[in-house]
């Protein structure tokens, strides 16, 4: 991971890749949507209000690959003081947070008719509404200090302990009798799937169209986070030559 450490090599490479992320997501997006809304039948117990699966589902699974990933991140920052991981990890919170919102209320709105209330206290919602949490406060803490490194450092180490709620939002049907359905897809069961192939279809175009947006607008927030770090280091410069100059 080294090698992507100097921003300009770092930039070189995601400036090349984005324009085929976003060929890639407008085109997995719009196949998804096709197939999901207008493809894929009615389920015989819920009807049309499955059509939510293809939204919740894959921003659940976004919204903890993303944690993840910003765990990966705040971990590379802190052991081996990569000079990218920690603008990484920044960039990656509003996203993962912006998925796990999707995921929380496309959930109530489905939860609505099967369950009778938009929200009930099952451990699997309640891991993923602390998971939001944990971005909200992954992103209050990284901009509560005048100094910026002890933000990053603090906001880091937030991320590498909240890690422990992923196993929890995974397992959490498995471990506690919930109202949530258990997973319907594994890539380890002998099964991997329950879903019908007509709806597994949409649900992974969906999937991989989540995939690609998460890279696209990665790239996009890493390349501000760059632009304002240098201009951070140019003001502070300006400051210290006109402190010199006194």
């Amino acid at each position: 991971m080294h090698r992507f450490a100097n921003p300009a090599r770092f930039l070189r490479i995601a400036n090349a890749v984005y324009p085929w992320l976003v060929a890639a997501t407008f085109l997995l997006m719009a196949a998804g949507l096709w197939f999901a809304l207008f493809d894929s039948p009615p389920d015989y117990q819920q009807g049309d209000s499955v059509r939510i699966m293809y939204i919740h589902v894959p921003s659940a699974w976004m919204g903890m690959f993303c944690y993840t990933a910003m765990a990966v991140f705040s971990a590379m920052a802190l052991i081996w003081k990569h000079p990218l991981a920690d603008l990484l990890a920044r960039a990656t919170a509003p996203i993962g947070a912006g998925f796990t919102f999707v995921c929380l209320v496309s959930g109530s709105l489905w939860g609505k008719p099967m369950w009778g209330a938009y929200w009930v206290w099952d451990a699997r919602l309640t891991s993923m509404l602390i998971l939001f949490f944990l971005y909200l406060g992954y992103m209050a803490l990284a901009n509560a200090f005048d100094d910026p490194i002890r933000g990053q450092k603090a906001a880091a180490i937030l991320a590498v302990a909240g890690f422990v709620n992923i196993p929890i939002i995974k397992f959490s049907v498995d471990w506690w009798h919930t109202l949530h359905q258990p997973s319907s897809f594994s890539l380890f069961a002998a099964k991997h799937s329950d879903i019908a192939p007509s709806m597994l279809l949409p649900l992974g175009l969906m999937a991989l169209a989540c995939q690609t947006y998460y890279f696209m607008v990665l790239i996009l927030r890493a390349r501000a986070e760059i632009a304002s770090a240098k201009i951070r280091t140019i003001r502070m410069a300006q400051v210290h030559a006109a402190g010199g100059g006194e």
